[in-house]
């Protein structure tokens, strides 16, 4: 919980990475990505900001190594960001949730792994002092 105090005073947020292996390659597209981005955001209630993608033109695209191959996407959000990585040849996922509004990190994950059909392989939550 975010409300809690530690030593030092309170904490300022809750990061969730995860590591999602295993999943369906044919979801990472700009469209189903901003699809899953929203309804990450609406679920644990964070208010989306600015979106913004990136990945790499078909042209350049063939000449990369497997762990370049793939979408960014970074969904700004009030209260922070959303970063993640979807890594086509390699079937996985990197995301990451950092926000200073609480939010379910088990909802979060289950959701996660749920919409891109993959298996959680990791799973850190951090809070923030």
């Amino acid at each position: 919980m975010i409300s809690q105090k530690n030593q030092i005073g309170l904490c300022y947020g809750q990061e969730l990475i995860l590591d999602i292996h295993n999943c369906d390659s044919s979801l990472f597209n700009r469209a189903d990505l901003g699809k899953f981005v929203k309804r990450l955001c609406d679920l644990i209630e964070m208010e989306r900001e600015e979106i913004y993608f990136w990945d790499y033109d078909d042209a350049v695209k063939h000449t990369l190594p497997a762990h370049l191959k793939g979408t960014s996407v970074v969904q700004f959000i009030r209260t922070s960001n959303i970063v993640m990585h979807a890594l086509d040849d390699l079937n996985k996922v990197f995301l990451n949730i950092f926000s200073c509004k609480e939010f379910d990190s088990e909802i979060a994950s289950q959701f996660a792994s749920g919409w891109l059909k993959g298996d959680i392989y990791k799973r850190t939550i951090i809070m923030r002092e």
